[in-house]
C-alpha cells in the first residue's frame, strides 16, 4: 500500500513540531536550562525523524539526528547552553522547515547547507564543551567517521556519520509488536511497513489482538513513531523479545507468540490502567477533532453566502405579500432567516483561528532582530485567544511584521540611550489583540522614542505634501503612509526606505479594515489596526444617497439622526459641524464623498435631513445621506481582484432583487469628503480673485 496518502499528516504534524521546537528554545533560560524543555524539544525532534524515515526523508532524518544528539549532550551535561549554540539549533530548525517544503514540493533539498550546517554546528559545540573531548553525534560512534566530502577535516564532520544512520547505530533486536482492535486495512499497511524496516519472523491473531514477530535494527520508540502516523498510541504495544551481537547471534531466546502469551497478556494488563487516563484525555480532544482543508471550508462558505442571497430575495418578494392571506408563508420566511444566520454564525466560527497562530511568528523575529541592533528588548502578547478569520490571519501577518520592524528600528533605542533618559535598559513591546463590537482591534505599542512631529512636518514640506495651518496629531501621523516618506536618517537593511507604510494601509483598507496611530515623543508609539471578524458576510445598514443605495457596516454606526439646518455650524475654513448633545461632529456629504450629483438645492431648507454618525478609530463625523433603507445580511464580494482598489469602497454585495451595492469604507469616506470640500472652495476662489489664479495653481495637490 502507498503510504503517500499519510505524508500530507506528516507535513501538518512537523510543522507544529517545528513551531514547538522554536517556542521551546526561545523560552529557554541559558543561565538555568530546564530540563523538562529541552527534553520536550528532543521529542519533537525525536518525532519528525520517526515520520521522516517513513517517507524516506532520508536528509530530514539526518538533520535531526544531529539536533537530537546536541540536546541529548546538553541534557546531560556535557554541553554548555549558549545564545551562539541556540541560534545555531534554530538555523537548524529553519533548514528542517526548508528540507520538508522542498520534498512536499517534490524537489531535493539543499545538500550543500546540510553540510554547512554540520560545520557550524560541531564548531559552536566543541567551543562549549564542559570537557575537552570531540563532541560524538552517534552514541558508539566509531573514533575515526568517514569524512562527508573527500579532502574534508573529519573532525569537522564529528556531528554526523553518514555510515552511523539509525538504521544501524542499535544492534540488532526481535521485537513483539502487538496491535489491538486495529482494522484489517491499517493491519496490512502495518506489515508492510514493518517489513521495509525489518524482517517479518511470524504473525497471527485476531482483530482484537495481533501479534507480529519482527526482526529490525531500529529503536522501539522510532519505530512506534513511525508507526504512529497509522494507528493510535493506545493501539500499539511494543516489547523486546531478544537482541543479537554483532555476529548476528541472539543473546536471548527468541518466545513465540504462542508461548508468550500469559506474558503478554499480563503486559497488557499492567498497561490497561496507565493507557486508561491517556485514552481518557485523547478521547476529549483528538478523537473529536479532524483536518479539514480550507478549500472545502471555503466552498461551504460561499454556498452558506449563496443561501443568504437567495434568503434576501425571498424577502424582498413576502414584502410586496399581503401578511394576513400569506401568514404562513411569511412565518416560514422568518424561520429560514434565523436558520440561515444561526448556519451562518456555525459555519464562520469553523474558519475562526486564534490569534496566537499570528503572534507566536514574532518572538524569533523579534530576538533575531534585537540582537541584530545590539537592543534589549521585551516582547509581551496579549489576547492570545481571540479569534479572527483564518483568511485575515494569514493576511495581516505581513502588515504586523513591517509594524514590528519599525519598532525595533526607529522606536525603541538602544541600551545607553534608554539609561540616559531615565528608561530601563529593556524596551518593552506589546502585541495585543481584542474585540470590540463587530471588529478585531490589534495594537502594536512600544515604549520608545516616539514619533518626531517636527521632523515630520518638515519632511512634508521638504516633498511638497499640502496641509492645513495648524494639523492635528492624527493627520500628521498618517502622513508616514505616503508612498516613499521616511524620516529616517540611515537606511539599514530592516527598515528606513521609505517603502512600506504605506502598503501597510493599503493591506488593512483592502480587508475592510483601517490603521491609526498614537504617538508621544519620548513616551512611544501605538499602531492601531481595526478589522472586521471576517470578510464573507456583514451586517450592513442600506442608505440612499440620490439614485445610489450604499452599505455602511452596521460594526461602525454609532447612531442615526435627523436635524435641520439650524443645527449646523462652520469652523473657520468653512468646514460644518452638527451638534448632537452640545459636541461638535464634521459632517460629510455622501454626495461629496461619492461624486453623485447633489440635489439638496432642491430641497426645503426647513426639511428634516438625514444622517449616520459613523467611527472609523479615533475619528468620529456625521455622513450624510438621502435615506435610511433597513438592516441586512450582505455577502461581501471583493473588487480589487477585478477592479483593483476603488477609492471610499471596501466591496460589493448582491442585493435582494439582484442590482449590485457598493460597501463603503468609513475611514476613506471622510477624506474623500474633505478633499471634495476643500477642492470645491478652491475653484470657488479661482472664480472669485482670477489675479491669485497663479499662485493657486502653484499649490501641491493634498493627496
Amino acid at each position: 500500500m502507498d503510504l503517500s496518502e499519510f505524508s500530507k499528516h506528516f507535513f501538518d504534524e512537523a510543522d507544529e513540531l517545528l513551531s514547538e521546537i522554536e517556542c521551546c528554545l526561545l523560552n529557554l533560560d541559558l543561565e538555568h536550562p530546564d530540563s523538562e524543555t529541552l527534553n520536550a524539544v528532543f521529542r519533537a525532534a525525536h518525532s519528525i525523524k520517526g515520520g521522516a524515515g517513513t517517507f524516506g526523508f532520508t536528509i530530514v532524518q539526518e538533520t535531526t539526528h544531529i539536533l537530537e544528539n546536541l540536546l541529548d549532550d546538553a541534557r546531560n551535561g556535557k554541553l554548555i547552553l549558549t545564545r551562539v549554540i541556540v541560534d545555531q539549533i534554530l538555523e537548524a530548525r529553519d533548514m528542517l522547515k526548508d528540507q520538508l517544503d522542498a520534498y512536499k514540493n517534490g524537489t531535493a533539498p539543499d545538500q550543500a547547507n546540510f553540510e554547512a550546517l554540520c560545520r557550524a554546528l560541531q564548531r559552536v559545540a566543541e567551543e562549549n564543551r564542559t570537557d575537552f573531548g570531540a563532541i560524538s553525534a552517534v552514541q558508539g560512534g566509531s573514533a575515526n567517521p568517514n569524512p562527508l566530502t573527500a579532502g574534508e577535516n573529519s573532525s569537522d564532520f564529528e556531528l554526523f556519520n553518514e555510515a552511523e544512520l539509525p538504521s544501524s547505530r542499535s544492534p540488532a533486536q526481535v521485537l513483539l509488536v502487538q496491535l489491538n482492535s486495529v482494522k484489517e486495512c491499517d493491519r496490512a499497511l502495518i506489515i508492510e511497513e514493518l517489513g521495509n524496516l525489518g524482517d517479518v519472523l511470524s504473525q497471527s491473531g485476531d482483530a482484537e489482538l495481533y501479534d507480529i514477530i519482527v526482526s529490525t535494527n531500529e529503536l522501539c520508540e522510532d519505530l512506534a513513531a513511525v508507526l504512529n502516523f497509522v494507528i493510535e498510541p493506545e493501539q500499539l504495544t511494543i516489547t523486546v523479545q531478544a537482541t543479537s551481537d554483532a555476529n548476528g547471534s541472539a543473546d536471548v531466546p527468541i518466545a513465540g507468540p504462542k508461548a508468550d502469551h500469559a506474558q503478554v497478556d499480563s503486559d497488557v494488563d499492567a498497561q490497561d490502567s496507565a493507557n486508561s487516563e491517556k485514552q481518557a484525555k485523547r478521547s476529549s480532544s483528538e478523537s473529536t477533532t479532524i483536518r479539514v482543508a480550507v478549500d472545502k471550508l471555503d466552498q461551504v462558505i460561499n454556498l452558506v453566502g449563496e443561501l443568504i442571497i437567495t434568503q434576501s430575495m425571498l424577502n424582498e418578494t413576502a414584502n410586496s405579500l399581503e401578511g394576513v392571506t400569506n401568514s404562513e408563508l411569511l412565518n416560514g420566511i422568518n424561520l429560514l432567516q434565523r436558520n440561515a444566520r444561526d448556519l451562518q454564525e456555525a459555519v464562520m466560527s469553523i474558519r475562526m483561528l486564534p490569534m496566537d497562530y499570528v503572534f507566536s511568528r514574532f518572538p524569533r523575529l523579534v530576538r533575531d532582530f534585537a540582537g541584530k541592533l545590539g537592543k534589549e528588548i521585551n516582547l509581551v502578547t496579549e489576547g492570545e485567544s481571540t479569534e479572527l478569520d483564518k483568511g485575515l490571519t494569514e493576511r495581516i501577518i505581513d502588515p504586523l511584521t513591517h509594524l514590528v520592524r519599525n519598532s525595533l528600528d526607529h522606536g525603541i533605542e538602544l541600551p545607553e540611550v534608554r539609561e540616559a533618559a531615565g528608561k530601563s535598559r529593556e524596551g518593552r513591546l506589546v502585541l495585543s489583540a481584542q474585540h470590540e463590537g463587530g471588529n478585531i482591534v490589534i495594537e502594536v505599542r512600544d515604549d520608545g522614542l516616539g514619533l518626531d512631529r517636527d521632523k515630520i512636518l518638515a519632511k512634508a514640506k521638504e516633498r511638497g505634501i499640502g496641509l492645513a495651518e495648524n494639523p492635528s496629531d492624527q493627520d500628521v501621523w498618517q502622513l508616514v503612509f505616503t508612498p516613499g516618506f521616511s524620516t529616517a536618517a540611515e537606511v539599514s537593511d530592516i527598515s528606513g526606505r521609505g517603502v512600506g507604510m504605506d502598503v501597510v494601509k493599503r493591506n488593512i483598507q483592502s480587508m475592510g479594515g483601517y490603521v491609526e496611530i498614537e504617538s508621544e515623543r519620548g513616551k512611544g508609539t501605538t499602531t492601531r489596526i481595526v478589522l472586521p471578524l471576517t470578510l464573507a458576510i456583514l451586517d450592513g445598514m442600506l442608505v440612499r444617497g440620490g439614485s445610489e443605495i450604499y452599505i455602511l457596516p452596521v460594526s461602525s454606526i454609532i447612531e442615526s439622526l435627523q436635524f435641520q439646518d439650524e443645527n449646523l455650524s462652520s469652523l473657520p475654513g468653512n468646514i460644518p459641524m452638527l451638534r448632537v448633545r452640545e459636541e461638535y461632529y464634521p459632517v460629510v456629504a455622501i454626495y461629496d464623498a461619492m461624486g453623485l450629483q447633489d440635489t439638496r438645492e432642491e430641497r426645503d431648507s426647513d426639511e428634516r435631513k438625514t444622517a449616520v454618525m459613523l467611527q472609523a478609530g479615533s475619528l468620529k463625523y456625521v455622513l450624510l445621506v438621502d435615506e435610511l433603507i433597513g438592516q441586512q445580511q450582505v455577502v461581501v464580494k471583493n473588487l480589487e481582484d477585478n477592479y483593483g482598489r476603488v477609492e471610499g469602497v471596501s466591496a460589493a454585495t448582491i442585493l435582494g432583487d439582484g442590482s449590485v451595492a457598493l460597501i463603503l469604507d468609513i475611514g476613506d469616506l471622510y477624506r474623500l469628503g474633505q478633499e471634495s470640500r476643500l477642492s470645491t472652495q478652491r475653484t470657488a476662489t479661482k472664480k472669485v480673485n482670477p489675479a491669485d489664479s497663479t499662485e493657486q495653481q502653484a499649490l501641491p495637490a493634498d493627496d
